[in-house]
């Protein structure tokens, strides 16, 4: 166990060149803890009054800018008191202990018409450039992506086809993204893909995973498919995506990417060979109740979040 009494906490992450571990509290705060899990002072970041928090809104993301040791920039994701998805750019106050809210930016918004399938993940890619993860807009069965043949698509969109990608993660070693996107009511996906290539159609509503979704035909050869897909119900009720682990306390994992799933409690990881999810494993970290996301720290190193508050860092047995 890392930390606890913690808030549902929904993701654990760093900064480049910074030791410092900062964990997002769905209800709008961000945390900052030390390498050998200690919280330290008050909020670095405090949106609780801004923020709505109930079901899958809340704070959602936290991703720092590649020359943050430069540029003292982070920024953040969260759905605010309107219901509407923003994107919000911060910069860290010159005492280094918190995030400046009198420099606020406004990045992106976008109105949702449910409470659900919001997405709301942020990561910098391996080409410096900030990706924001957003769902189908909530509700059962959404039907179409607003954009598609559309010219006045937005530029910012980079690929569609997703219901609720929660949790993205770019490997740079090898150039990829790795998304876990829930399924509705009967599978669960994992999908991977070229970081730098963009213009994917992942599918839905056609597919749903790796089968097609109600009696629609899905046999179109431009859809990408996941490389792993699972029951739901099942083996488990909604993916967490997670990391490919780099860290070195556990070399023989090296490469492997790791997951989970908000109902089974659990650890699931693969490595993908030849385009394909191969030497499956799994882990039961014993009774840690429900997932909400994994965290990955400066050193490649990896932690699991869950809905009782707590952050457990994933450790080589008797380490």
């Amino acid at each position: 166990l890392f930390l606890t009494g913690l808030e549902a906490p929904v993701l654990l992450t760093h900064a480049p060149g910074d030791d410092r571990l900062f964990v997002v509290e769905q209800a709008g705060r961000v945390l900052v803890a030390t390498t050998d899990g200690q919280l330290t002072g008050g909020p670095y970041l405090d949106l609780t009054g801004e923020v709505s928090f109930q079901g899958e809104r809340g704070l959602l993301g936290l991703a720092f800018h590649p020359s943050f040791q430069q540029n003292r920039r982070l920024f953040v994701s969260f759905t605010d008191r309107a219901g509407t998805s923003r994107v919000r750019r911060f910069t860290e106050a010159a005492s280094g202990d918190r995030a400046d809210p009198s420099s606020a930016i406004d990045i992106l918004s976008q109105s949702q018409p449910f409470s659900n399938h919001n997405g709301g993940h942020l990561a910098f890619g391996p080409d410096g450039m900030l990706y924001l993860g957003l769902g189908d807009g909530g509700s059962g069965g959404e039907a179409d992506n607003p954009f598609v043949a559309d010219p006045e698509a937005r530029d910012e969109i980079w690929a569609y086809g997703l219901r609720n990608p929660w949790r993205f993660s770019f490997d740079h070693i090898e150039g990829r993204v790795y998304i876990g996107d829930v399924g509705q009511s009967s599978r669960e996906e994992v999908s991977v893909v070229d970081a730098m290539a963009g213009g994917y159609n992942f599918g839905w509503n056609l597919k749903e995973g790796d089968r097609c979704f109600a009696s629609a035909p899905c046999d179109d050869p431009d859809l990408t498919d996941p490389v792993l897909a699972y029951d739901n119900p099942g083996s488990g009720c909604s993916v967490v995506g997670g990391y490919v682990y780099r860290g070195g306390g556990i070399p023989e994992l090296a490469g492997t990417y790791l997951y989970s799933d908000f109902c089974a409690g659990r650890v699931e990881g693969f490595r993908l060979v030849q385009g394909t999810a191969q030497q499956r494993k799994t882990w039961i970290p014993g009774e840690i109740g429900r997932v909400t996301s994994l965290g990955e720290d400066r050193a490649g190193e990896l932690y699991i979040l869950t809905a009782a508050g707590n952050v457990y860092r994933i450790r080589r047995r008797g380490g």
